[in-house]
């Protein structure tokens, strides 16, 4: 009998959560580009996504944790549920400009809400390519914080 494949683990990996936590959602995973892609698609997800993501945060962890057991390499793996990562990046992108357009505006450091690691680096790109601002991270996990600064002239 054949090894899974990482596509299979991670397929299964999601089903049974899913079973597990008592929801009714079809499963997708694709490889794209060497990144594993996975997504959920049902009603009612709110559950597997938790509260500000960290539960489908954990499951992604996880299997990244298990395809990296199997193969010893470590694979971007992605996981989604009903739109949430395009969501929140969208509503990341929202509050970093408003961010932005503070700190310029009142010449003063603005920081924003504690947020995970991915998510930090998601806005550092994001007000890198607007421009106009520099950022930086402080504090400790799990509350380390981005803090945009207008840009030094």
């Amino acid at each position: 009998m054949a090894a899974p494949t990482d596509v299979e683990l991670v397929t299964d990996l999601l089903e049974r959560v899913a079973a597990a936590l008592g929801l009714t959602a079809t499963v997708r995973v694709e490889d794209v580009d060497g990144q594993l892609v996975g997504s959920l698609d049902g009603t009612d997800l709110g559950l597997f996504i938790g509260r500000h993501g960290q539960t489908i945060d954990a499951v992604q962890h996880l299997a990244q944790r298990i395809v990296h057991a199997r193969t010893g390499e470590l694979r971007r793996i992605s996981i989604d549920a009903e739109g949430y990562r395009a969501r929140r990046q969208e509503s990341l992108q929202r509050q970093a400009d408003e961010a932005a357009d503070d700190a310029v505006s009142n010449a003063r450091p603005v920081a924003l809400d504690a947020m995970t690691a991915s998510e930090r680096r998601l806005v550092h790109e994001y007000l890198r390519e607007r421009g106009g601002v520099d950022t930086h991270s402080e504090g400790n996990e799990p509350d380390r914080h981005l803090v945009v600064t207008p840009a030094a002239e």
